[in-house]
């Protein structure tokens, strides 16, 4: 599996965000997730809640049942992870001061903004989609509208036909 396959995976939609667990960047940095947290900890003014937060028991267990956990990963179940977005991985790099973690941070943003760019060019596409759905209701709408005069218009003639060919009674012309 290639590096950026590896990064690819660990890369989560969470509360509608993009974030990466702090023992999946642990793994990546090769630090101890307890190394990668006590780092964080230090400098906790460089992390808000827009860089990270912890998630909830119901979202880590959502985690752990939809098997996005790789069930070969030893934890303490009720040691819930830290998620850090795309700002806080960035963060990271300053605070993990090794060759290894800044290469491997240059990859991971590198991801983040390479995932942006495919979420909004498929939001542009889902939004061109919807606009031709809409279209295409308009013309349905239209397209009954024309068949219903046609309609009518048949029912008229034939009515006149129908009139025109009745058997009449009472004094007729000769011609």
């Amino acid at each position: 599996m290639t590096e950026i396959n590896l990064i690819q995976q660990k890369i989560h939609e969470i509360r509608g965000e993009m974030v990466m667990l702090d023992f999946d960047l642990a793994f990546l940095y090769e630090v101890d997730t307890k190394t990668l947290n006590q780092a964080v900890k230090r400098n906790e003014q460089r992390f808000p809640a827009d860089f990270m937060f912890r998630l909830t028991p119901k979202e880590w267990d959502r985690m752990i049942s939809q098997n996005v956990i790789s069930s070969g990963y030893k934890r303490n179940k009720s040691l819930i992870p830290f998620a850090f977005t795309e700002h806080g991985v960035a963060m990271i790099s300053g605070v993990l001061k090794s060759e290894k973690a800044l290469m491997m941070n240059i990859s991971i943003i590198r991801m983040f903004i390479e995932m942006k760019r495919v979420l909004l060019k498929n939001a542009s596409i889902k939004g061109q989609l919807q606009e031709m759905r809409e279209r295409i209701g308009e013309h349905d709408v239209q397209l009954n509208k024309i068949y219903d005069t046609i309609e009518h218009l048949l029912d008229l003639t034939i009515n006149r036909v129908k009139w025109n060919e009745r058997n009449r009674i009472g004094f007729k012309e000769e011609k």
